[in-house]
């Protein structure tokens, strides 16, 4: 998708350009057959000609790439649920939350973000990929928050999402008023004992996030960011046509 941007960028760009090199080459200006000889109505009638041909580019360039993203593949409804989570997604937010119960007590909230950075993908044998979008991993981050009972402390844990895996990067418990409990918030997961990141990670997984989750929340977020994409240039381009 940022391929794809920078594209309909570059090619706005062009054809602003262009368009400003014709109008440099414009001859003067007739009015019912006749060469006007006031200024001022040379620099107005010429002022709108460009204003309107600027807006009719950025129109149809917009409308291209509405109609290239529709025709491209369709915008699939979003899902209200994945197994015991119930899914929250608000038209125009970087974010979706997902909430469950576990448990007696224990309440369970996911705030997860739409792509925030990609790594190569490793070829067969090892070898790093090139920079094209086929040979990109995407990077979802996701936090998850645990807590028992009101007021209580909350064990937030922050989480990768790769295309079919996820990844505990840090963990530390916060007052449920959103300040840290204690001073020390504790190492990197990393350098965490390999068999105490393996019983995280399990317990995690006890409570559904785990690779499946993964899974979804990629194929989610492509489908959330080309929606929010094509509503971006929709309302752009409502906003252009307005009188």
């Amino acid at each position: 998708m940022a391929r794809l941007c920078r594209s309909f960028r570059k090619t706005l760009i062009q054809q602003l350009h262009n368009n400003h090199q014709q109008q440099q080459l414009l001859p003067s200006v007739h009015s019912a057959g006749k060469t006007s000889t006031n200024p001022q109505f040379r620099r107005t009638y010429v002022s709108e000609m460009r204003k309107s041909a600027f807006e009719g580019n950025i129109l149809r360039l917009l409308r291209n790439e509405i109609q290239y993203e529709l025709e491209r593949s369709p915008v699939n409804q979003p899902m209200e649920t994945f197994g015991s989570f119930i899914l929250d997604d608000r038209s125009g937010e970087q974010w979706i939350r997902l909430k469950r119960k576990f448990g007696e007590d224990e309440d369970i909230k996911i705030e997860v973000t739409m792509f925030d950075g990609a790594v190569p993908a490793p070829k067969s044998g090892g070898v790093v990929g090139g920079g094209t979008d086929e040979d990109m991993h995407l990077h979802i981050t996701f936090i998850v928050n645990i807590s028992k009972g009101v007021g209580g402390d909350v064990l937030e844990i922050m989480c990768s999402a790769w295309p079919d895996s996820i990844e505990i990067n840090r963990l530390f418990v916060r007052a449920s008023d959103n300040t840290v409990a204690q001073p020390y918030a504790g190492p990197e997961f990393k350098e965490l004992d390999d068999e105490l990141q393996d019983c995280l990670y399990e317990f995690l997984e006890s409570r559904g996030v785990n690779d499946d989750l993964a899974i979804v929340l990629h194929e989610y977020m492509k489908n959330k960011d080309r929606t929010e994409f094509i509503r971006w240039m929709e309302t752009v381009k409502s906003f252009i046509e307005k009188k």
